[in-house]
C-alpha cells in the first residue's frame, strides 16, 4: 500500500505542461483533459502548475490565473493544486500568489528571484513578503542553475520559521545540505530531479515535483511505493529502469517542456505547441523519446499500486 501524504503539496507531484491550441492560445479544456489524466491515471496526487515546464516565463498574468482555475475546477477536489508565482519582481509574485489562491491553489510554488541576484537577506525578505501574502502554503524552489542564486541552508533555516513557509522543490544537488534542512526542519523536500527522487526519499524527503511524471507517473509512484513498504531492490530496479526515459527527457539538450510535449502529442494527449524562443523536437528526437519512454513503461500492469 503506498503510503499517503501528510504534505499540503502531495506526494507524487506532476510539474504540469501547459497545453496550447495549435495557434498558440491557452487550451483551457485540453489542461482539464490533461489534469484529469494525470491525476486518474498517472497517478499524481499534486499537480504544479505555471512552473517551468509550464512555460511561465511567456504566459500571461492572465494565462495564468485562467489555467489555475481551470484545473481547480477540473481536479481540484482529488488533488492538490499548487501555482506557480515566483518572479524577478517581488510585488508581482505577491500579486500572482494571491491570484492564484482567488482562483482555487492550495499553494504556491516561489522561485528565487533571477537575473538580480539578491544577497541573502533580499532572498529571505522576497518569500517572507510572498508568504504574507497569502493564506494557503508556500513552497520554496531552489533551483541557482537557473536563477544564478541559491537559497543557502542558514536562510532556508530562518525561513522554516514562517508559519506559511511549507515546502521546499529542491534542484540544488547538494543531498548533504538538503539532509541537513531535512534533519533540522519541519518543511516538506521533494525532489526536483528525477535522478534525487530515491536518494531524497531515503533521507526524509516528501516526495517528488517531476517533470517525467507528465509522462511516466505510475513509473515514478510505484518507485516510491517500494521503497516506503521496505522492498530497497524494487526501488532501485525501478529506478535504473527510469533513467534511460529520464536522461532522454532531461539531459539531453532540450529543455523538459519540449520533450515533454513531444511525448504527449505523440501519445494524444493534450500538449500542443511550445511558445518561442521554445521550439518543438524534430521527428528524429521524437522517436528517440518514444524508444525510451516504451522501454520505461513496458509492462505498465506492473506499476499498479499494491492492495
Amino acid at each position: 500500500m503506498s503510503v499517503t501524504s501528510t504534505s499540503p503539496f502531495g506526494r507524487t507531484v506532476c510539474a504540469m505542461v501547459t497545453p496550447f491550441a495549435p495557434d498558440g492560445t491557452l487550451d483551457l479544456d485540453g489542461a482539464q483533459l490533461l489534469a484529469d489524466h494525470l491525476v486518474t491515471h498517472g497517478r499524481c496526487d499534486g499537480l504544479v502548475l505555471n512552473g517551468t515546464t509550464g512555460e511561465s516565463p511567456t504566459t500571461s498574468d492572465e494565462e495564468k490565473t485562467r489555467l489555475v482555475r481551470a484545473v481547480a475546477e477540473a481536479v481540484g477536489g482529488r488533488a492538490r493544486i499548487v501555482a506557480g508565482v515566483g518572479t524577478a519582481d517581488t510585488g508581482q509574485s505577491a500579486a500572482l500568489a494571491a491570484a492564484a489562491q482567488r482562483a482555487g491553489a492550495h499553494g504556491v510554488l516561489v522561485v528565487t528571484p533571477y537575473y538580480s541576484r539578491p544577497p541573502q537577506e533580499d532572498v529571505e525578505a522576497h518569500f517572507r513578503t510572498v508568504a504574507d501574502a497569502v493564506t494557503i502554503p508556500v513552497m520554496l524552489y531552489d533551483i541557482p542553475g537557473r536563477t544564478g542564486t541559491r537559497i543557502e541552508p542558514a536562510t532556508l533555516l530562518r525561513l522554516a520559521g514562517h508559519p506559511g513557509i511549507a515546502g521546499v522543490k529542491d534542484c540544488a544537488y547538494d543531498l548533504l545540505s538538503s539532509s541537513r534542512i531535512i534533519a533540522e526542519t519541519p518543511l516538506a523536500y521533494y525532489s526536483g530531479v528525477e535522478e534525487l527522487n530515491l536518494p531524497l526519499r531515503a533521507v526524509g524527503a516528501a516526495g517528488y515535483v517531476s517533470t517525467v511524471a507528465n509522462v511516466a507517473g505510475p513509473l515514478l509512484a510505484a518507485l516510491l511505493d517500494a521503497y516506503d513498504r521496505g522492498d530497497t531492490a524494487a526501488a532501485t530496479a525501478l529506478h535504473q529502469r527510469a533513467l534511460p526515459l529520464v536522461t532522454a527527457m532531461m539531459a539531453s539538450g532540450l529543455p523538459g517542456t519540449v520533450t515533454a510535449k513531444a511525448l504527449l502529442n505523440a501519445r494524444g494527449l493534450p500538449a500542443g505547441p511550445v511558445r518561442a524562443p521554445l521550439r518543438a523536437a524534430g521527428e528524429e528526437r521524437t522517436a528517440a523519446l518514444l524508444a525510451a519512454y516504451e522501454h520505461a513503461m513496458a509492462h505498465e500492469d506492473d506499476l499498479a499500486p499494491a492492495r
